[in-house]
């Protein structure tokens, strides 16, 4: 029997949570689904300590409880702790010293737990596993993290080349898997296929977990609406998926541009910028730059705040003719009736009844100021009820990622308020308030 052969292998959800009863009631959907090893994630044992892998085992007792711990120094002494919590196997860096690994090792064999070493950050990946095989760790992990692969890494690719080095070690897979590419990691050659977001932002663990193992069972993957990742050619279709509150948290609150809202109520705005500044009332650019403008794309107008038309009906029809998603006024728009019928999605900081004349005063495709932010051209422009909000052209992908994920998270909480819990206490906001004092 082949070392990937699907039977063997073995789903690990990773527990990466903050509080341990939302951990323990994820863990219950996923072993429902069928899931094999549990892991207390890192960010588990950071806010709950050795009580979280204690509580794992109690709950759990038949299965193995992996421990995240993600040892760097005293090998011997954490993995003493988490072994006497109850776990059955230890989580060590492999960039910490052969000295460490070695007394993680040993004390494994002396407290009954195996050692799972992540090659997380490693740079010679082959040479490092070669040497881990050599000093008798259980399992090496290939591991892509989450800040790198909303960047477009993945593990795959990584663990067929260390698959065909070793041949005594367990290999597991860490990085962004689903049910689309789980029957690829095993392919690959992985064993355990550790797998987090896709299993517990699900609205049902349980269901997750059983499509994941049957696209391991059938080799065939199955179609994931969680743990995507977007490359550039569905930029579109992601930042239609996600609101401007998601982006913004994915940029660490970025804000919407300061005063600039939607002209109808439900406009979805998507595109890269086309950027014009021009002089209040002066509607010449503007209009010019549809011409210039490509289909998908949004034309972004600094007026400097000016609040005379430079946008109307007419302007709006010529771009729904070519394809152009929509247009971000720092300025004035009239005729919104008109535009709101014809459902194009525009923004402004004014709305007036008068418009200015066509002089020919200012440029296009140059940095601009909207909304008190910097636009340049190319970049990312975001819009719905909530605002409008940029993403610098060569942060999208990582946006993109981010996003999708902030959103998918999103629907989890929901769930779990829709079953009787409120915000509050799925948060856990009281235990996580700042201390004053």
């Amino acid at each position: 029997m082949s070392k990937n052969y699907s039977e063997n292998v073995k789903v690990q959800v990773a527990l990466d949570l903050m509080n341990l009863d939302r951990a323990v009631q994820i863990a219950k959907e996923a072993v429902e689904g069928g899931v094999d090893w549990i892991e207390v994630g890192t960010p588990l044992i950071k806010s709950e300590g050795m009580n979280a892998v204690r509580t794992l085992k109690k709950e759990f007792p038949d299965h193995k409880i992996v421990a995240d711990m993600k040892i760097m120094d005293v090998g011997s002494l954490e993995v003493e702790m988490a072994s006497k919590a109850g776990a059955d196997i230890v989580i060590i860096l492999g960039v910490s010293d052969n000295s460490t690994i070695l007394e993680a090792v040993e004390a494994g064999k002396k407290y009954g737990s195996q050692i799972m070493v992540d090659l997380i950050n490693v740079n010679n990946y082959i040479e490092r596993a070669i040497t881990l095989e050599k000093m008798g760790v259980d399992i090496i992990c290939i591991h892509i993290g989450i800040d790198q692969q909303v960047l477009g890494m993945n593990p795959v690719k990584i663990t067929k080349e260390i698959n065909e080095v070793i041949s005594n070690v367990k290999l597991a897979i860490a990085g962004g898997l689903n049910s689309e590419t789980a029957p690829l990691a095993v392919e690959a050659g992985a064993e355990v296929l550790i797998i987090g977001h896709a299993i517990t932002a699900a609205e049902s663990p349980t269901e997750a977990v059983k499509t994941i193992k049957k696209a391991i069972k059938t080799g065939k993957p199955i179609e994931s609406k969680l743990m995507k990742k977007y490359n550039e050619q569905e930029f579109y279709k992601v930042f239609s998926l996600v609101s401007t509150p998601n982006i913004s948290d994915a940029m660490h609150r970025h804000p919407c541009l300061e005063g600039i809202r939607p002209v109808w109520k439900g406009a979805k705005l998507v595109g890269r910028a086309v950027t014009v500044r021009c002089y209040n009332g002066d509607w010449s650019k503007p209009v010019e730059a549809i011409d210039i403008a490509q289909k998908g794309d949004v034309i972004v107008i600094d007026e400097g705040g000016g609040d005379i038309a430079v946008w109307g009906e007419l302007a709006s029809w010529s771009c729904k003719m070519k394809g152009i998603n929509g247009v971000v006024i720092d300025g004035a728009i009239r005729d919104v009736e008109d535009i709101a019928k014809i459902e194009f999605p525009a923004f402004s900081r004014f709305i007036k009844s008068n418009a200015g004349d066509p002089k020919g005063f200012g440029e296009v495709n140059i940095e601009i100021d909207c909304g008190g932010q910097k636009i340049r051209p190319g970049d990312w422009i975001i819009g719905d009820d909530n605002g409008v909000i940029v993403i610098p052209k060569e942060k999208a992908q990582e946006m993109a990622n981010r996003a999708i994920m902030i959103h998918e998270n999103e629907n989890r909480i929901r769930e779990e308020i829709k079953r009787g819990s409120t915000l509050s206490k799925v948060l856990k906001l009281k235990k996580w308030e700042k201390v004053l004092g």
